[in-house]
């Protein structure tokens, strides 16, 4: 017969449950490491002149300066409850391991058009933006992006359809509640208490240590950029295994570089300037989905912490990839 416990120790045990503090760091069913977020204040955005932009960056052209509306006005926003964010953005392997698990066909097979991927064979003159990336062609997907992934790597050519439909997965399967983060819980996570151009600081050099960006490595592939460039390598021409550099003062790796990431948000030029101050949640329509971080072929100033970036919820890039919210209890 299975002794009680008395009211007195049935108190005290529950006492010392509701007091635990909550782990920093979990690990879910895919192997997805997640950091706890607390809740907090930051200033969103920027609203650096396009003269003090022009001295820190003299490689580039002026007028880029000039059209970054969407980034501002600065403005004060309350995150209201903590959140657990992943560590590293969504690998090969683990994506590899939700299709098995679940059944999903990604967009960029399930609509037979395929996915974006480098081809350094493929004639610039006949690409838009210029450069070695083609497609839609079916050869491209989430397991080719032109160039060689391990399962370690960021997972690529991902819709944003793609991460909602992982997402709804891993929260029907573990019963807790996973989604893209918004906008604003992306940026707050990203800065990590700072508020320079960069978690490492506003020296696009610092990134060096921090992130998988342009540098002197990538621009062998695209000698006609490598003005745009950092003056340093990093050993890795296109994507690095998750991980791979430093994180920010919160333990989060990639925030900068290595994979552009979908958040939750529809865009809008003009949101900031109406935005709630707690928990935004972005515009409650639109035609395209935000994007932030900035990859592996991303120039250094496109990868600051306020910058923004957008694609339709369909769009499947060789540099878009993701990262998971895992909401506290």
């Amino acid at each position: 017969m299975r002794a009680s416990l008395s009211p007195l120790l049935l108190i005290a045990l529950l006492g010392d449950a509701l007091s635990a503090e909550p782990p920093a760091l979990l690990e879910n069913s895919l192997g997805m490491k997640f950091v706890r977020i607390p809740a907090g204040e930051f200033v969103m955005g920027s609203a650096e002149p396009p003269e003090q932009l022009a001295k820190a960056y003299p490689q580039y052209e002026p007028e880029r300066f000039t059209q970054l509306g969407d980034e501002g006005p600065p403005h004060r926003v309350r995150i209201t409850k903590p959140f657990y964010l992943g560590q590293h953005e969504v690998t090969v392997g683990q994506f590899r391991r939700f299709l098995a698990a679940s059944g999903h066909v990604p967009e960029s097979i399930a609509d037979g058009t395929g996915g974006y991927g480098y081809n350094p064979a493929y004639d610039p003159a006949m690409s838009k933006r210029g450069d070695a990336f083609e497609g839609r062609d079916p050869k491209y997907s989430w397991q080719n992006p032109g160039f060689a992934q391990t399962d370690q790597h960021p997972v690529l050519n991902v819709t944003w359809n793609d991460a909602v439909a992982l997402a709804a997965w891993l929260s029907k399967t573990e019963g807790r509640t996973y989604r893209l983060p918004t906008e604003a819980e992306w940026e707050y996570a990203c800065r990590a208490g700072t508020r320079t151009r960069y978690a490492s600081g506003d020296d696009p050099q610092s990134l060096l240590r921090m992130a998988n960006i342009f540098d002197a490595d990538s621009k062998r592939n695209w000698p006609k950029w490598q003005q745009f460039a950092l003056q340093g390598a990093d050993g890795y021409a296109f994507t690095a295994p998750v991980g791979s550099f430093a994180p920010n003062p919160w333990g989060l790796y990639d925030m900068h570089g290595n994979a552009w990431e979908w958040v939750a948000d529809w865009h809008g030029d003009d949101y900031y300037a109406k935005s709630p101050v707690d928990d935004p949640q972005g515009p409650a329509d639109g035609s395209v989905r935000v994007r932030r971080g900035g990859s592996w072929h991303t120039w250094a100033f496109y990868a600051r912490s306020s910058y923004r970036n957008w694609n339709s919820a369909a769009t499947r890039y060789t540099l878009v990839g993701m990262r998971l919210l895992r909401e506290a209890d």
